[in-house]
């Protein structure tokens, strides 16, 4: 069951392929605030279930709504305009830009910049200021003037959400935030995402636990197209179902 009030709320969702039914009967909700993180073994249909949200897939069944508004037969875009910020799936970066025009770029289009002004664009106050923000946000202010294809993985994951933040997002998907990120990287993206929920709420798509067990303040566990838990971490890391289908215990 969702909750009333809530930013993004998914009831029902279905999605069969062929035999396979990838999305069985999931709701779930995200509000205000909050990090939600979604996990499961790999095969369990997360990949589906964020199609679905994002616009990307159209479900057989089921309701998606952002912010009370019924965006089920809306597309990427659409649900984009009203504040989706899907990140970190594929990444848009230009690497022959610095980082400061990539997200001055990302500024300009959400503010339907046209492409003919990109070099004025590069001095409006206008456009610079909330691109420095975004970059002071995610610290990468000191990088503002490198070429994307000198950044390490991880100042270009940085820099990935500096361009949805500057898209003001009522709420961030994000799919698997620290994939192939080393210690240090992990740790200081982490950071970030912890505080960025103030901002905007984050349904969280994550393998690390460490990391998902820190951050979020509810977990939902999809286990082959279903929910089968949805609670705080303390009550998913106890839970004996949730165990045994995905952390792998067989203990009692």
């Amino acid at each position: 069951m969702t909750e009333p009030g809530a930013i993004l709320e998914v009831t029902g969702l279905r999605k069969r392929f062929g035999a396979l039914q990838a999305t069985d009967d999931v709701s779930l909700d995200l509000h205000a605030g909050e990090i939600h993180a979604l996990i499961g073994p790999n095969g369990a249909g997360k990949s589906t279930l964020i199609g679905q949200i994002s616009g990307a897939l159209r479900p057989d069944a089921g309701r998606v709504a952002i912010a009370g508004q019924d965006v089920t037969a809306m597309d990427t875009a659409g649900r984009a305009r009203l504040g989706l910020a899907r990140t970190f799936q594929i990444s848009a970066l230009a690497m022959d830009m610095t980082v400061l025009q990539n997200v001055v770029l990302g500024v300009a289009g959400a503010q339907r910049g046209l492409w003919r002004f990109w070099r004025p664009a590069l001095r409006d106050p206008a456009l610079l200021a909330p691109a420095r923000a975004a970059l002071a946000r995610t610290g990468l202010t000191g990088e503002a003037a490198t070429q994307v294809a000198a950044l390490s993985h991880g100042q270009r994951r940085r820099l990935e959400l500096a361009m949805a933040l500057v898209l003001r997002p009522r709420l961030f998907v994000m799919d698997e935030p620290l994939a192939g990120l080393g210690t240090d990287g992990s740790a200081a993206l982490t950071r970030t995402l912890d505080t960025l929920r103030v901002e905007a709420p984050i349904l969280l798509v994550e393998h690390d636990m460490d990391a998902v067990f820190r951050l979020a303040d509810r977990i939902s566990v999809l286990v082959e197209g279903r929910i089968v838990a949805t609670g705080p971490p303390d009550a998913i890391r106890g839970d004996r179902d949730v165990r045994r289908a995905y952390l792998g215990e067989d203990g009692p």
